[in-house]
C-alpha cells in the first residue's frame, strides 16, 4: 500500500536585507495594514457552511477492479436502491451539486509510518467500522451506535454523504454517542476511475472531517495526495468480513460473519480494523464478534464520550 504523501510545503526561508522606509511613509502604511486586517477579520467571522458525505466499503474483489458500483437516488421507506444494487454498473449515481464545500484548512499529515490499513491504530485494541448506508432503515445506524455505546465500545462509521446529508441528525447522534464518523465520499464512485475534477467533487462533497474510507478501499498515490490536500487521511481495514457478499440474493448470515472474524489471524486483530456494512447482517453479528474477541484476549476501542469530525492520530483507542 502506498504511503500518504505530505502536502504542506515548507518556506524557503531565505532572508533578504530591507531598504529603510521614510517615517511618514511607514506610518501611512501601518494605517492601511490595520484597516486591511480589520476587514479580513470581519469576513472571517462568518460561520462556515456545513457539508455532507457518503460511506462505502473496500473489499478484496474491489482491489481487483470489480467495483460494486454506485448508489441510486434519495432513499424512501420503500427505497428503490436496495443493497442488492450495490454491484450496479459504475456511473449510475448523479454528479455532486456544483458549489460544494470549500476546501478545509490544511492539517499536518501523520508521519511517514502511518498504516492506513490500521487507520493509525497503535493501541493494541480492535476498531469496528461500519460503511455505506442502511438504505431501507436509516435510523439503524443510531440504534447500532446506542448498542455499542452501552457496551463501552467506540466504532467508526463511514457514511455516503449523498444520503447522510438528508439525515444530518444521524451523524450528530453517532458523534454524541461517542463514535467516529468519517467520509465514504459523496456517492461511492471508484475514485481511481475518475477524472481529476470528479475526484475533487467526490472528496469535497463527502462528509466533513479528516477520516476518509475510499470506496472499495481503492486509493492510489493520486487519490491519497488529493485527499491529504483536503486534510483527509485514508482509513481502510485489516479484516474484511465479506458481509457484502450475496448467495441466491441473500447476504452472508451473522454466524458466517462472526466466524470470519474469530478465525482471523492475531496479526490482523492486534491494532486491527474490522470492515462491515450498515445494510448487511454485520450489525446482527456485532455482539458475538465482541464476545469472541474478548474471549480471545482482545479489547475493543473504548467509548470515552462524544467526538468531533477530527479523528486523532494516533488513534486514542
Amino acid at each position: 500500500m502506498s504511503e500518504i504523501r505530505g502536502v504542506l510545503r515548507r518556506g524557503r526561508g531565505r532572508h533578504r536585507r530591507r531598504k529603510r522606509v521614510p517615517l511618514k511613509t511607514a506610518a501611512a502604511a501601518a494605517v492601511l495594514v490595520a484597516g486591511s486586517a480589520f476587514a479580513v477579520n470581519a469576513v472571517d467571522d462568518r460561520p462556515e457552511c456545513e457539508t455532507q458525505a457518503r460511506p462505502g466499503g473496500a473489499h478484496d474483489d474491489h482491489r481487483h477492479g470489480t467495483a460494486m458500483g454506485t448508489c441510486g437516488t434519495r432513499p424512501t421507506a420503500a427505497h428503490d436502491h436496495r443493497p442488492e444494487g450495490h454491484g450496479a454498473p459504475e456511473g449510475a449515481a448523479g454528479h455532486p451539486p456544483a458549489g460544494g464545500r470549500q476546501a478545509p484548512a490544511l492539517t499536518p499529515e501523520p508521519a511517514a509510518g502511518y498504516d492506513r490499513e490500521r487507520c493509525g491504530n497503535t493501541s493494541g485494541r480492535v476498531l469496528l467500522s461500519l460503511d455505506d448506508w442502511a438504505y431501507s432503515d436509516p435510523e439503524r445506524a443510531t440504534r447500532i451506535g446506542a448498542q455499542l455505546q452501552a457496551q463501552g465500545v467506540r466504532a467508526a462509521f463511514f457514511l455516503i454523504n449523498k444520503y447522510a446529508s438528508q439525515y444530518p441528525q444521524i451523524t450528530a447522534t453517532l458523534r454524541q454517542q461517542g463514535h467516529w464518523v468519517g467520509s465514504h465520499t459523496w456517492s461511492h464512485r471508484q475514485l481511481t476511475r475518475l477524472t481529476d475534477q470528479e475526484l475533487q467533487d467526490e472528496l469535497r462533497n463527502g462528509l466533513p472531517g479528516n477520516f476518509l474510507r475510499p470506496p472499495y478501499g481503492d486509493a492510489g498515490p493520486r487519490e491519497t495526495e488529493v485527499a491529504a490536500a483536503l486534510g483527509q487521511r485514508v482509513c481502510n481495514w485489516t479484516i474484511d468480513t465479506y458481509d457484502w457478499q450475496q448467495s441466491d440474493g441473500a447476504f452472508r448470515d451473522a454466524e458466517a460473519i462472526r466466524t470470519t472474524v474469530r478465525e482471523a489471524t492475531a496479526e490482523e486483530k492486534n491494532n486491527g480494523v474490522i470492515l462491515g456494512h450498515l445494510f448487511s447482517n454485520f450489525p446482527d453479528a456485532l455482539s458475538g464478534i465482541i464476545n469472541d474477541l474478548r474471549d480471545q484476549g482482545y479489547q475493543m476501542c473504548r467509548n470515552t464520550g462524544p467526538t468531533t469530525d477530527q479523528v486523532p492520530y494516533p488513534l486514542q483507542c
